[in-house]
């Protein structure tokens, strides 16, 4: 038996994935092949949007049109926060985001039965992290790393709360023993990745400087890389021994969500615009060539056309490297929900296009800015014209050309010529060996 994976959402989902593709391996169950059949179709489910929610119900749908055979597994945010929903669709086994080293054994239940098997763990109250096997990436150049779980804020509009539980912890040993797997399997670069990563350790009396300082010391860990900040969380100390760590990549994701303050407020966010802003100004002073990323909601209830304005021209002050736009999604269960002002679905989509569109411009102009540096790319996955793909410490995504005996998961200085908006990449030149 083979099995097939649909992952959505963030990148914990993608290091559970990655994670869960062991468990079946080692059960007898390997990933399929791109193209090739499989038995077991899984769904690792995202519900923080209603987007999201939609193509998990798309996918499990077109695979038992296709595979009217095969094992549908649905696990994930959405069953967790939605179960009665979950029960509606197409799936034969269905698990929360809990307790997944059970979920070989809930498919051979169902194999044997015949009757659907719904395994939600509760995650309210959950003490411990779950340890799962470690994430292997299929490419093996870079990996996604889950260092911590679950969230204890309530934004107003988000459940994610409901569907993770509270924050939970990993060991910093059982982090090392993960890093050594993955250097051990090739991957030169490390995401540390979690539900509200600056959360790290407030369980356990750790802090998040503590496991990037404990990656750095990993022989073969060459990149490590942070997946998400908040501002209000991120303190002076920690900055500090971020810019000390040179194996730690330049490029921070800090949460914004809107550059608005009647927004933000609304949104119950513990943040001002002035204070991201200060974050902001701290990391990259401390970190004089640092990349920001961000994510931003537009047509949050209440917003008028002047709080867009506002935020949007934060976003234009601000000049990110990225930023992720998503219009507002009423998610049931959380107070936003429920909240007046609530705007038409034409509205939200044309400030999310005018937003993005300001923030690709200026993403643009920052890439631009670079071009003529030499900076080391590690690269990744080989395309079919010859060239590679890879990033720089900064995340600027780079097409390599081929280069004799250069493999990927090779850290290859390279000198940036220009960029393609088509590719959304900057089209490089080798510039000499710096690493094997």
């Amino acid at each position: 038996m083979k099995a097939a994976f649909y992952t959505l959402g963030c990148k914990v989902n993608q290091s559970e994935t990655s994670a869960l593709q062991q468990l079946f391996t080692a059960a007898g169950w390997p990933p399929a092949a791109p193209g090739q059949a499989a038995d077991i179709f899984v769904v690792n489910s995202c519900t923080v949007t209603a987007a999201g929610e939609a193509k998990s119900r798309r996918w499990l749908h077109r695979a038992r049109r296709e595979n009217p055979g095969a094992v549908l597994v649905l696990t994930g945010c959405l069953p967790q926060a939605f179960p009665q929903r979950a029960l509606q669709t197409e799936a034969n086994v269905i698990t929360g985001t809990a307790q997944r080293a059970h979920l070989v054994a809930d498919i051979r239940r169902f194999l044997e039965t015949g009757r659907r098997v719904v395994d939600i763990a509760p995650t309210e109250g959950a003490a411990l992290f779950e340890e799962l096997p470690a994430a292997l990436p299929a490419a093996r150049t870079r990996a996604f790393l889950k260092i911590q779980d679950g969230c204890n804020g309530r934004c107003a509009y988000c459940i994610v709360p409901t569907a993770r539980g509270p924050v939970r912890s990993r060991s910093r040993q059982s982090i090392v023993d993960e890093l050594q797997a993955l250097a051990a399997a090739g991957c030169a670069e490390v995401v540390l990745t979690g539900i509200n990563l600056p959360s790290y350790g407030r369980d356990t009396g750790d802090d998040l400087a503590d496991v990037v300082e404990d990656a750095a010391t990993v022989p073969g860990i060459r990149r490590i890389r942070l997946s998400s900040l908040d501002p209000h969380l991120v303190t002076d100390a920690q900055i500090a021994r971020f810019a000390a760590c040179e194996k730690l990549c330049p490029q921070f994701h800090l949460s914004l969500q809107s550059g608005c303050d009647t927004t933000l407020n609304a949104m119950r966010r513990p943040y001002t615009a002035a204070q991201y802003r200060a974050a902001a100004q701290k990391l990259r002073a401390a970190l004089p060539h640092a990349a920001l990323t961000t994510d931003v909601i537009v047509g949050f209830p209440g917003e008028s056309r002047a709080h867009f304005e506002e935020s949007l021209a934060f976003v234009k002050a601000m000049r990110f490297l990225k930023v992720h736009v998503f219009p507002f999604s009423a998610r049931p269960g959380t107070p936003a929900a429920t909240f007046p002002g609530q705007l038409p679905r034409a509205e939200k989509a044309a400030r999310a296009a005018e937003l993005q569109a300001a923030a690709d411009g200026i993403r643009a102009e920052w890439i631009t800015e670079q071009l003529g540096t030499v900076q080391p790319v590690l690269l990744e996955a080989p395309r079919p014209d010859g060239r590679t793909t890879g990033y720089t410490a900064s995340y600027i995504p780079v097409l390599a050309p081929p280069v004799a005996g250069v493999r990927p998961g090779a850290l290859r200085p390279m000198r940036l010529l220009a960029y393609d908006p088509a590719e959304d990449a900057v089209l490089a030149e080798d510039a000499g060996a710096i690493g094997p």
